[in-house]
Order: structure tokens, then C-alpha cells, then sequence
């Protein structure tokens, strides 16, 4: 007779395996039709919904059956290890990158990052937001070596292809407006305001002063970045940046 843990163990290592083992139950029989079987139905049926709601773009642009025969390849390759299904999908844009063959064109694989970072972003803790009027009263000797902060819900998306149209298109359901991506490689801002999710393109330069920001890097060293893509006026050139960023809600209170 097996203990409760062992037939835990067993009943878990069915499920992920995708096939009964023998003797896991007294009726158990091979077959995959009721029994045993809805549950290892039911267990990879639920990942797919989970992975159909996080990645909703990608899902129409593929089609019922082909996002199905993505979703089981995946769900082979990458089981659930989160005890929510909420964070099932974080490395599918990897999986997808190392298996082309379940895109029917690459710049897919773009529409399944903006969907994980639209959805990523939406779920992130929230903060309080730097003010004009907080920035307008700091001291000139203090901008050097001040450090602005990203609210957590900032994601920056290297993209290969020029998808945001197509996206938009699709996410809006209108996919007969959806245009053929080109080939461009930018950079995808994303972030939610309240309840909202937001994003754009930046350009080279802003990109490059985002990622700096995201390793705490001062307003000093954005300028001297900025200042190495050939900009003469670097200090005003970042000024602007950050005036932009509180507009947009993009800077956290310290």
C-alpha cells in the first residue's frame, strides 16, 4: 500500500509526464480516455488558458491550432514551477527564439515580448511618482550626482521587427488592419499608469539612458552617454528626457 507522500509523488510525476504509471490506482487502466485522464487533461488544458490569457496578440496571430501545438510544446519543455499559473508563459519568448519552427514568420516572436511586457508591467507593485515641482527644487550643485528611479512597472523590450501596428491591430481585434511588419530593431518602453499600460518606442539614445537608469547610473554619467552619441548639448538633452519621464509618469519618489 503506498503512503499518502509516495502517491503524491507518483500522482505529480503522472501529470508532468503527461502518462498514467502503473498501478497508481486500483482501477487505473492504459488508456487516456476518463479516469486518470481527465486530470492529465485538465492539468495541460489550464496551462494553455493560462498562456492564451498572458499572451493574447500572439494567440490570435496564430491561429487556435497552431498556438495549441505551441502551448503543448512548451508545457513539455517548460513545465509550471510557480504555484500560480499567473507566471506561467516568463520564458516563452525564449523557447520560441530557440524553436522558430512553431512561428510562421520571426516577427512573432516580438509580438509574444510586447504581450509578456504588457502584461508584466501590468502587474507590477506601484509608487509613488516624481513631481515637477519636486525636480524644480533641487539645487543646481545637486543634479550631478543625482540618481533617478524608475517606477517598477518600467519594461524595456529590444525588438528586431516594427510590430507595435500589427499589435495594436490585433490586440483591438482588427487584424484584417494589420499591416506586414518590417525589419527595424529599436527599443519598446512599457509601463502602467493606475490601471493603465502604456508604450512607445524610444529612440538609440533614450534606450541607452533607460538601461542606464535601470543600474542606478546618476544624471552625470546619462550625460556623458548621451554626450558619446555625439549630442553637443547633453546636459539640455537630458533635462528634456527627464521632463518627458515625469510627464509620462515614468520617475519614482525617492
Amino acid at each position: 500500500m503506498n503512503s499518502l507522500p509516495e502517491l503524491q509523488q507518483r500522482f505529480q510525476t503522472a501529470i508532468l509526464g503527461g502518462e498514467p504509471t502503473p498501478g497508481l490506482f486500483a482501477e487505473e487502466t492504459p488508456t487516456r480516455e476518463g479516469g486518470f485522464a481527465i486530470y492529465l487533461q485538465a492539468y495541460r488544458a489550464r496551462l494553455t488558458a493560462a498562456l492564451r490569457d498572458n499572451f493574447p496578440v500572439l494567440a490570435r496571430a496564430l491561429g487556435d491550432d497552431a498556438f495549441a501545438d505551441m502551448a503543448d510544446a512548451y508545457i513539455d519543455r517548460q513545465p509550471s514551477h510557480f504555484r500560480s499559473i499567473r507566471w506561467f508563459g516568463g520564458t516563452l519568448a525564449d523557447f520560441l527564439a530557440a524553436a522558430p519552427e512553431h512561428l510562421p514568420h520571426p516577427a512573432l516572436l516580438d509580438l509574444a515580448r510586447m504581450d509578456w511586457a504588457m502584461r508584466s508591467a501590468f502587474d507590477a507593485a506601484d509608487a509613488e511618482l516624481l513631481t515637477f515641482d519636486e525636480v524644480a527644487a533641487l539645487r543646481p550643485e545637486h543634479w550631478l550626482g543625482l540618481s533617478f528611479r524608475l517606477i517598477p512597472s518600467v519594461r524595456l523590450v529590444d525588438l528586431r521587427w516594427r510590430i507595435e501596428p500589427t499589435w495594436k491591430a490585433l490586440n483591438a481585434d482588427s487584424a484584417a488592419d494589420s499591416e506586414e511588419p518590417e525589419e527595424l530593431p529599436h527599443t519598446l518602453l512599457v509601463w502602467r499608469r493606475d490601471l493603465d499600460c502604456y508604450w512607445r518606442s524610444a529612440d538609440a539614445c533614450e534606450a541607452r539612458v533607460l538601461h542606464a537608469l535601470t543600474r542606478l547610473a546618476s544624471f552625470a554619467d546619462c550625460c556623458l552617454l548621451i554626450a558619446e552619441s555625439g549630442d553637443q548639448q547633453a546636459a539640455r538633452t537630458a533635462a528634456a528626457f527627464v521632463q518627458r519621464w515625469i510627464a509620462e509618469g515614468l520617475l519614482a519618489r525617492d
